[in-house]
């Protein structure tokens, strides 16, 4: 027992020293956002920082405020202070309006940034369960060698012989086209 205890902290302190294959991967995997953060233009940086600023509730309380202020101001009810837009405020109008149309634009080009991330990310997982396809079905290859020369009959299996059938996403991605509609 001591000496399973003993390997076992072992295989945990050299784990920790030194990172397996697998979690360097996965590592690589975590960092491509922000690989894709690094490479973006000086716009994109611009646009995603104002849509994070104006995405915010401090954002929103200010514009209410804002509005709040201005309308009251306009409204006349306080008689110390100019009217300089009255009802219906068009001024008001025109500068929520154009707050719109430039926070629109900033949440689109956002958007398209952060669908070109999906799109690769999707690409990169479609490889990675394409390569995980082809070493599973070679695995269950080798497991019916193996169970074969044991002597355990697996010939007769129909679920088996399916899942050695190498997948054709070629075909896969055709047919969902074809029931999508596209």
């Amino acid at each position: 027992m001591d000496n399973l205890q003993l390997e076992n902290n072992n295989s945990n302190q050299n784990s920790l020293e030194r990172p397996s294959k697998i979690s360097r991967k996965r590592h690589v995997v975590k960092s491509f956002e922000a690989k894709l953060n690094q490479q973006r233009t000086w716009g994109e940086k611009i646009a995603d920082y104002l849509t994070k600023v104006f995405g915010s509730i401090p954002f929103f309380v200010f514009n209410l405020m804002w509005f709040t202020v201005w309308i009251l101001w306009n409204s006349g009810l306080a008689p110390s202070l100019p009217i300089f837009d009255p009802y219906p405020f068009i001024l008001l109008v025109t500068t929520v309006s154009l707050e719109a149309i430039c926070l629109a634009v900033l949440v689109l080009i956002s958007q398209n940034r952060a669908a070109k991330i999906d799109k690769l990310r999707s690409e990169v997982d479609l490889q990675i369960n394409l390569t995980a396809e082809q070493e599973i079905t070679k695995i269950l290859s080798l497991l019916k060698i193996l169970s074969e020369r044991s002597g355990v009959e697996v010939k007769d299996d129909p679920e088996l012989e399916h899942m050695l059938k190498q997948i054709d996403a070629w075909e896969i991605e055709k047919k969902l086209e074809k029931d999508l509609g596209q």
